[in-house]
């Protein structure tokens, strides 16, 4: 065998693809020569899906792996990732992620019936005398609860834990008119009130009058902020339950969070901690 034909070194998974990652820098006539070698044998092993991931330095070899068949599947800031179904069966290599995770804050002060609300400098609400929730985008591996009150800290300087989920509203093509966004409505209780606003982003936040919060002319002209408040306000004024959460394990062993009914989530985490605690 030719010494530039030299096998590439993948990774094999549970649905008979392999997942190359090219670290090291290398001739684009070089690489021709050991893909179509590579992809030869995994013919003859039964392979399926083959992924390639190049990194940001390598970008010399993303036309090569075009030229033998490859597809670009998604990119990150570090990496390309390209795919290429070999078999003769039915390709079922799974699209790109479609979704991003957007998250609102009800920050409530119960004794003074007041919620935390924010003006923003830039993107849709500029200019509009506005005042939201505070808002933003879970980032990757980071869990709702979590990404929440993150936002929360990073616009207001507000400390507060999460409670539960009130609602989540489903819409399409967003971000860049590619993506579908799930955006979860959450209750958390403040620690601290003395806000400290994020300069980059937010032109005012302070804390309102809930029924003025939900009395503005923006709340009541537009159907899903309409239908957002007037949740916002039977939370404050009823027993309204959300979804709270139960920690979970995969079964990879991975920790999770199962959202439910608020008041069954308590009982399960109170026995699931007097269990433990008689261990």
């Amino acid at each position: 065998m030719d010494a530039r034909a030299v096998l590439l070194i993948g990774e094999t998974d549970s649905y008979d693809g392999v997942t190359v990652t090219v670290e090291e820098p290398m001739d684009a006539e070089v690489f021709t020569e050991r893909l179509r070698a590579s992809l030869s044998h995994w013919r003859q092993e039964g392979k399926k899906g083959i992924w390639i991931k190049l990194p940001l330095g390598l970008a010399n070899l993303v036309e090569p792996a075009v030229n033998e068949g490859f597809r670009y599947h998604h990119a990150e800031p570090a990496y390309v990732m390209l795919v290429s179904w070999i078999s003769n069966s039915t390709d079922t290599i799974p699209a790109n992620a479609s979704h991003i995770v957007g998250v609102g804050a009800l920050v409530l002060n119960k004794n003074t019936r007041e919620v935390l609300v924010v003006q923003e400098k830039s993107g849709y609400f500029k200019d509009k005398n506005v005042w939201k929730l505070p808002t933003g985008v879970v980032n990757e591996g980071e869990d709702i609860s979590t990404g929440v009150a993150r936002e929360v800290e990073e616009e207001t300087g507000i400390v507060a834990d999460f409670v539960e989920v009130l609602s989540f509203r489903q819409s399409h093509k967003a971000f860049l008119k590619q993506k579908t966004d799930l955006f979860f409505l959450c209750v958390l209780t403040p620690r601290s009130y003395e806000i400290t606003g994020q300069e980059s982003e937010i032109k005012q936040a302070k804390w309102m009058p809930i029924k003025e919060y939900v009395d503005q002319p923006w709340n009541q002209t537009k159907e899903m902020f309409k239908i957002m408040a007037n949740i916002c306000q039977k939370k404050c004024d009823e027993d309204y339950v959300g979804f709270s959460t139960v920690e979970s394990t995969t079964a990879t062993g991975k920790k999770s969070f199962v959202y439910c009914n608020a008041d069954h989530a308590k009982s399960l985490n109170a026995t699931r901690d007097q269990a433990s605690s008689s261990l």
